[in-house]
Parts: C-alpha cells; structure tokens; sequence
C-alpha cells in the first residue's frame, strides 16, 4: 500500500520533499502510464559557436538546397550524431587521457571526414591526411 502524497504550500516545498523521499513508496510506477504533451516546447538556450567562415558558408548553402533555415540543419545535424554516438557506445574511442587533440577523442566516423577532400580511407585512424595534422 502506497503512503498519501501530502499537500505542499509551494513548488519549492514540494521539490525540497520529493528530493529528500522515494517517491516509489507514494506512487505505484507499475500503474503509471506515459503522457505525451505534444504542444511543449524544448526549453532551448542561446549558445554561441564559433565556426570557420568556409564551414558556415557549407552549412548555409545546404540549408539552402534543402529550402530549410541554416540554424535548423544544424539542430538537425547535430541530433543525428548524438542519436548515433548513443547507438555505438561500445565502438566510440573516445578516451580523453590517450590522446592530445579533442577533435581526435571523439571521432569514431565510419568514413574519413577528408572524404570530400580525396581521401578514400575507411576511417580518420587510417587517414594520411588526419594524421599529418
């Protein structure tokens, strides 16, 4: 049997409770169902990135072909890859205490990213043009 949630004042109490109680002895999660709020919008911040003229030129010019602003493409772009880092957990070589060049810890791309530079090789590991960076 589950305890009674009590009344709180404020949001405030009621975080101060509920960071301090489990709610698993209040709730029954095996009942509990999911809700989708499809008019929420994802809190976002503003950041500030800085990019190579040449790369945003690129960025902007497929965001042109695709008729989509160059912000979105890169919202887009950069969902993708989270969503493909969390589908290789166990491939990524990042390690940050092997290796000297942040660009180097995180990069576990199956093609060369000098690809579009006339490189052929399968992965940046085995790239002469990555390695005389």
């Amino acid at each position: 049997m589950s305890k009674a949630i009590p009344e709180f004042k404020n949001e405030d109490e009621e975080r101060a409770f509920w960071a301090t109680h489990d709610s698993s002895q209040y709730v029954d999660w095996n009942k509990a169902r999911r809700v989708v709020f499809p008019n929420l919008r994802p809190t976002t911040r503003a950041i500030s990135l800085r990019l190579p003229l040449s790369k945003l030129d690129e960025l902007r010019q497929l965001a042109n072909q695709r008729d989509v602003p160059y912000q979105s493409l890169i919202k887009v772009f950069l969902r993708d890859r989270i969503d493909q880092e969390y589908r290789l957990p166990a491939i990524a070589e990042w390690n940050p205490k092997r290796s000297n060049s942040k660009a180097k810890r995180w990069n576990n791309s199956k093609t060369c990213t000098n690809a579009r530079n006339g490189c052929s090789t399968k992965n940046n590991r085995n790239c002469p043009k990555a390695q005389s960076r």
